[in-house]
């Protein structure tokens, strides 16, 4: 008879729900997109959409493989933008709430400030960031600033502000002064406040990079898409947002890797929250 196994390599119940959970997350997605292509292939060569209106998948495919040196470069250089772009912008949001909430009178006067500016249009922006500073990277990064900055203050502002009262009191009842409450309750209670909001901030900067390469620019994703409009190359069109959608997947999934790392003790890590939930 053969020894029996070690317990590391029985597979038990648990394991097995796990895998099918991830396979049931991936799994739909998965099907839905090939459907699609598959449905989006089928009507182009049915009705003989002309590819300079509308490509076919196949035709994005040859564009990605073909352009495919171009493409990497111009990934390079957004990609950096958004990464300059994105830890800024997650600064300045940061600060921006801790200052609201430790300066209340001051934070009072400055929130409408804030919520006015960011009704402004961003893209009418983009052309006066050009004039002011070029065609480098500083006007990108600016423009992905001002974009991203507040979906972090929001959010880290609600987290900041949602502490309960009884928690304060506490800490006052200790001796406690503002600054070690902030330190101590406040800024822990908001992480994943926090962490939702960079979520946001760093979708809204892969959108900033690309604004601000259509305004200026003379590399980038956004200019590969500018200049293949001129030229009626819709091929290298969807190739290049074929390659900002995945940047952007890219990113956003970062953000929630760090988010589980820097945070595990969130809600929504909690096996007994997730079980409640469902």
């Amino acid at each position: 008879m053969s020894a029996p196994s070690s317990a590391d390599d029985i597979v038990t119940p648990q394991s097995w729900v796990s895998v099918f959970r991830k396979l049931n997350a991936v799994l739909p997605p998965l099907a839905l997109s090939l459907a699609a292509l598959i449905l989006w292939e089928a009507a182009i060569r049915l009705f003989n959409v002309p590819t300079f209106i509308l490509p076919a998948p196949s035709a994005v495919v040859v564009s990605l493989i073909e352009n495919r040196a171009q493409l990497a470069a111009a990934t390079q250089a957004t990609a950096l933008e958004v990464l300059f772009g994105f830890v800024l912008a997650s600064l300045v949001g940061i600060a921006v709430a801790l200052v609201i909430v430790r300066f209340e009178r001051f934070g009072r006067a400055l929130y409408p400030l804030i919520v006015l500016f960011q009704n402004v249009p961003k893209v009418a922006l983009a052309p006066i960031f050009i004039l002011w500073f070029g065609y480098d990277l500083a006007p990108k990064i600016l423009l992905i600033v001002v974009i991203a900055f507040f979906p972090v203050a929001i959010d880290m502002l609600a987290g900041l502000q949602s502490v309960e009262p009884s928690f304060v009191s506490l800490m006052r009842s200790v001796g406690a002064g503002n600054g070690k409450i902030m330190m101590r309750v406040r800024i822990p209670h908001s992480l994943p406040h926090l962490m939702a909001g960079l979520k946001v901030a760093i979708t809204f900067s892969v959108i900033g990079a690309i604004v601000g390469e259509f305004a200026g620019a003379n590399q980038g994703l956004g200019y590969v898409i500018q200049f293949a409009s001129t030229q009626l190359d819709t091929p290298l069109i969807f190739a290049a947002l074929v390659v900002v959608s995945i940047l952007g997947l890219i990113f956003y999934y970062g953000v929630e890797l760090a988010e589980r790392i820097l945070v595990p003790w969130a809600p929504k890590f909690d096996p007994i929250h997730r079980g409640a939930q469902t």
